[in-house]
């Protein structure tokens, strides 16, 4: 294997602290991250900090002690936000973070064996077998002890950069020493001294080894991160379905000989990052063929336009190919995290720009959608459609890493700014900021303003400390030519605007080399490369053979993808199309006046709005896809048709309504009493296309739907069509209308021939025994038992 320091010949990105981003993008970002999303998370990963604590005491007390409860992997949400809070202090100290952290640092040393071995629930004995086994790595397919480890290899490695504090790296090595031991040379305490010699079922450790290589120059770490690939796929190969399958883990063949992307995307991700990683330093080429096949089957057959990766929720991983639905994808956050680390260590071996276009383009749209403009509210799936009450961002998850892993991404963002080797220096990203590149033995100052992504052009001041002869080369990205990300499955629907290049105010010889345009020349100090991307609005399509697509366009600009929301659109956006493609020429792009996305530049464009009555000449407004959902929970659409049976009338505005309010005993917080007054035609008691009411989580309790009708009216029946989604809402096993009486709701009495009937896909109508007259009308039900909840899809009442 070879040294990191003798590699000068290879590329390496600039570090995150030799660059201070000044931009509107990732330094308010960064800024939040330190003020608001570090205290956020480090208050919520308490519970592993509590369960690390419980384990020291027990091992201080002789194994005897209260035990915590078993859980496999929280722990490794822990090392993610103190990674972040490492790389964060690296860039700008802070005596708190940094005593917070030596507190914590402390707990994990004592709950270490002597023998290095680190995993809470097998040290304590509170083990749940299913999950991880009965001993120590004899479920390793699924029990995250070596994940765990290896977040906080990157978690130690960062800390020791930040501060020269190396009681964590200290932890790290011995656990690193311990698992090379239990592993592939046998520990008579382990396995009955046999190795292990099996590949983890969720990767990690081969990247928190790399790091660990990078930073100490010990070669073991980096022959143990090749050992674990090359043994994946070969000595274990799990048999079963679903999270059993061996595709799932990556396990179905050795990775070199790995042709698709398969399984769960994150683990994915994960393998592909290390092999490309491993390739570069130890200077092979042994998994180029496998890592170029995969990356042409993600960009060409299974990424959404967002970057996004993983559309089956189930398995959180990729599906069959251009099966890339909108609203029910799943595009976990951490998938699109791994997208990055996968697409930056590729541009690292190969020195091509388009594995930096599609790490862009998650970056942008799926990992910044994964967190609120708060900093401290997350989304841990990303559709790209969604109704009004979808889910909302929420502020934890039991299973943490989304949230986590944004905290450890944000900090290192400005390390993707730039990167060199000996005679180059690249301009990778773009955003406003100062850092040093070195080039030719020399430290290069880089200032670089623009106020990318929003607009595309970029100023780059070049200081060298004297006259000096190198490459400066710039990105130029996909999305400035004729398709958004690189791939077959995407393009615009109109050429780009040529872009243009200047130093010092003159057009300047550039030579292009895979997708950089390269200008050679004798920088002098102040010297200003000014590079013009334009950034008119574009509308992409897909390859007929992505039917969520057909038929539909999608709106970007620049970088950027755009959504429409109902907050700024008067309701539901599904109600808009265009006939035929867009004219983008007559887009207006303007700044966002207020609200938390003020400054933001916003898409209008004219369209059409259905309405049940026809249709009409609409304006259509967008915003940056990444910034929905921090304003309301109403709906939201990226790819709009462009023909009118693709739309559907918005049954929640005012012409659709009918009655004057309804209200409830209680909603799910994805449901809406609204929908009893909406003007729709159920398909079935199943039927999950429309708004609906439900009690749930509410089991076994009677819960009533209220029904103002404005003013006294004379009413002559009223039918129920109720909800069933063969899970936990069924239909109900008893109902009846009633109406005020003084304080009271008085049953009404039925017709004789009348009876509260439960049938399925049908009102269930029933008429007054006599007249009545009344204002509101309440409707209760009552579940079928206890394990149940009820629901109604729509409520038809006829008056006299």
């Amino acid at each position: 294997m070879s040294d990191p320091d003798t590699q000068v010949d290879s590329v390496r990105m600039v570090p995150f602290y030799q660059v201070e981003m000044t931009d509107q993008v990732w330094a308010p970002r960064t800024r939040l991250l330190v003020e608001r999303t570090l205290p956020h998370a480090f208050r919520n990963t308490e519970g592993a900090l509590e369960s690390l604590r419980m384990c020291a005491n027990f091992l201080e007390h002789g194994g005897e002690g209260p035990a915590p409860p078993p859980h496999r992997f929280r722990d490794s949400d822990l090392y993610k936000v103190m990674e972040g809070a490492a790389l964060m202090l690296q860039a700008a100290p802070n005596p708190d973070i940094e005593t917070l952290m030596d507190s914590i640092i402390d707990v994990i040393a004592r709950a270490q064996r002597d023998d290095g071995y680190l995993y809470v629930a097998h040290i304590t004995g509170s083990i749940n077998e299913e999950e991880m086994g009965p001993r120590a790595y004899s479920y390793v397919v699924h029990s995250h002890e070596l994940y765990n480890m290896g977040h906080l290899y990157e978690a130690a490695v960062a800390y020791a950069q930040a501060t020269g504090k190396t009681k964590l790296l200290d932890v790290a090595q011995k656990n690193a020493l311990h698992v090379n031991k239990v592993f592939f040379e046998g520990d008579p305490n382990y396995n009955d001294g046999k190795p292990v010699n099996q590949a983890p079922g969720h990767q990690e450790i081969e990247l928190g080894l790399v790091k660990l290589y990078l930073y100490t120059g010990e070669s073991l770490y980096l022959d143990m991160a090749k050992r674990f690939l090359d043994i994946r796929g070969v000595t274990y190969r799990p048999e079963g379905h679903g999270i059993m399958s061996p595709e799932y883990a990556q396990q179905h063949a050795p990775v070199a000989e790995q042709t698709e992307a398969v399984g769960h995307a994150v683990r994915a991700c994960y393998l592909y990052a290390a092999m490309a990683e491993v390739d570069s330093l130890a200077g092979t080429d042994d998994y180029g063929r496998a890592l170029d096949s995969i990356w042409h089957d993600i960009v060409d057959r299974k990424m959404h336009l967002s970057g996004g990766l993983g559309a089956v929720p189930h398995i959180e991983g990729f599906g069959p190919a251009f099966v890339l639905p909108n609203k029910d994808t799943y595009l976990e956050t951490c998938a699109a995290v791994g997208n990055v680390l996968f697409n930056m260590r590729m541009f690292l071996k190969h020195r091509d720009a388009k594995y930096v276009d599609v790490a862009e383009v998650a970056l942008y749209n799926n990992c910044l959608a994964g967190i609120g403009l708060d900093g401290t509210s997350f989304f841990y799936p990303n559709p790209l459609e969604a109704e009004a009450g979808h889910a909302p961002r929420s502020g934890w998850f039991g299973t943490a890493c989304c949230p986590s892993n944004l905290a450890r991404l944000i900090p290192q963002i400005a390390g993707y700014m730039y990167a060199s080797d000996a005679n180059r220096i690249y301009c990778v990203l773009y955003g406003c900021n100062r850092g040093k590149a070195k080039v030719a033995g020399e430290e290069v100052l880089l200032t670089q303003r623009t106020n990318y992504p929003y607009e595309g052009t970029i100023e780059l001041k070049v200081d060298p400390p004297k006259a000096m002869e190198f490459e400066l080369a710039l990105r130029i990205p996909a999305w400035a030519g004729d398709q958004f990300v690189p791939g077959e499955l995407y393009h615009y629907t109109e050429a780009s605007p040529a872009w243009t290049l200047e130093v010092n105010g003159e057009a300047h010889p550039v030579t292009l080399d895979r997708g950089f345009a390269v200008v050679r020349r004798t920088w002098q100090p102040g010297d200003v490369v000014k590079l013009l991307l334009p950034m008119p609005v574009h509308a992409s399509v897909a390859l007929n053979e992505v039917e969520a697509d057909r038929d539909r366009v999608a709106l970007t600009r620049g970088p950027l993808m755009y959504s429409a929301e109902g907050i700024d659109n008067g309701g539901s956006v599904q109600r808009f199309y265009f006939e035929g493609s867009p004219n983008v020429s007559e887009a207006k792009v303007a700044p966002l006046e207020d609200g938390p996305l003020a400054k933001m530049p916003g898409i209008t464009l004219p369209a059409r709005e259905l309405r049940t009555d026809g249709w009409q000449d609409a304006s259509l407004k967008l915003v940056p896809y990444f910034a929905w959902a921090n304003r309301d929970r109403g709906s939201m659409i990226t790819w709009i048709g462009t023909q009118q049976d693709l739309a559907e009338p918005d049954m929640a505005s005012p012409e659709n309504l009918k009655f004057a309010n309804a209200t409830a005993s209680h909603t799910y917080e994805r449901d809406t009493p609204l929908a009893v007054r909406m003007r729709h035609t159920p398909k079935s008691s199943a039927d999950d296309t429309i708004p609906r009411w439900t009690s749930w989580p509410s089991k076994g309790e009677t819960h009533w739907v209220e029904i103002d009708l404005g003013e006294k009216k004379s009413i002559t029946s009223v039918g129920v069509y109720f909800y069933d989604d063969a899970d936990g809402v069924h239909l109900p096993a008893s109902w009846y209308i009633a109406v005020p009486q003084g304080s009271r709701w008085q049953p009404v009495k039925l017709y004789n021939t009348d009876s509260y009937s439960t049938l399925p896909d049908t009102y269930n109508t029933v008429h007054p025994a006599n007249k009545i007259t009344a204002e509101r009308v309440r409707i209760f039900m009552t579940p079928k038992d206890r394990e149940t909840s009820v629901g109604v899809l729509s409520v038809d009442i006829e008056i006299d």
